[in-house]
């Protein structure tokens, strides 16, 4: 498959319940590419809440999505995401929870969060030579969102704002909500996924995925954090 644009993400265990019904959730499974229907009896338009992050599938960013740079190659990136993981240890942290983001819903990591930023920035920072450089009319649509003086700064630099200082993982859930729909998702997610949400949670692995021409996120690889 000829991937448009690549990126590193946390990818949860394929194995692990809460995968699973994340997945389903938004419907599309990034490990496997494939569809998936979505969970039924919730009383909500699950399709309708998930439209935006589905073709993402369910994952946290570690370095954002970005198109090979002149003189790159797979091969070369492939290589450098193993040594990077190599050097880097497994991340463990006490939990997640189902949190607001602004108007959105997503898991967010419980517990001190120091590793796990600074795995982030050695994604963003250490692949950065094989990111092509933002485009005008991405810097545009970026800065359209009223960056800060540090995002703007980050965007210029890394092609995307919220790094580094700006960086907050998360595993989106759903799109940007009403307040009344945001309640009554987060209830449900609350009774139907919290209790699946892995304790203590650890980040094994880094995923490189590449986005088809479709604009759908696939699995290309897992390099296990191995230091």
């Amino acid at each position: 498959m000829t991937f448009l644009r690549y990126a590193i993400y946390f990818l949860p265990p394929a194995s692990e319940a809460w995968t699973g019904f994340g997945a389903a959730w938004l419907g599309w499974d990034v490990e496997t590419g494939q569809e998936l229907a979505h969970p039924e009896g919730t009383g909500l338009d699950v399709a309708a809440l998930t439209a935006t992050p589905r073709k993402y599938g369910l994952h946290a960013t570690m370095k954002p999505p970005f198109r090979l740079a002149a003189g790159q190659d797979v091969e070369a990136l492939h290589r450098a995401c193993a040594a990077l993981a190599a050097c880097r240890p497994a991340v463990t942290l006490a939990g997640l929870e189902i949190a607001r983001l602004g108007r959105f819903l997503a898991l967010r990591p419980v517990g001190d969060l120091t590793e796990l930023n600074a795995l982030a920035a050695a994604c963003v920072t250490e692949l950065d030579p094989f990111r092509a450089p933002a485009t005008l009319k991405e810097l545009e649509r970026r800065r359209a969102a009223r960056l800060t003086p540090a995002q703007d700064a980050h965007l210029t630099r890394w092609g995307y704002p919220y790094v580094l200082d700006q960086f907050r993982f998360h595993i989106t859930l759903t799109g940007r909500l009403n307040e009344d729909t945001q309640v009554q998702a987060q209830a449900l997610l609350q009774n139907r996924l919290a209790p699946l949400l892995p304790v203590p949670f650890t980040l094994a692995d880094l995923a490189l995925v590449g986005e088809a021409g479709d604009g759908r996120f696939h699995l290309i690889h897992r390099y296990a954090l191995s230091r």
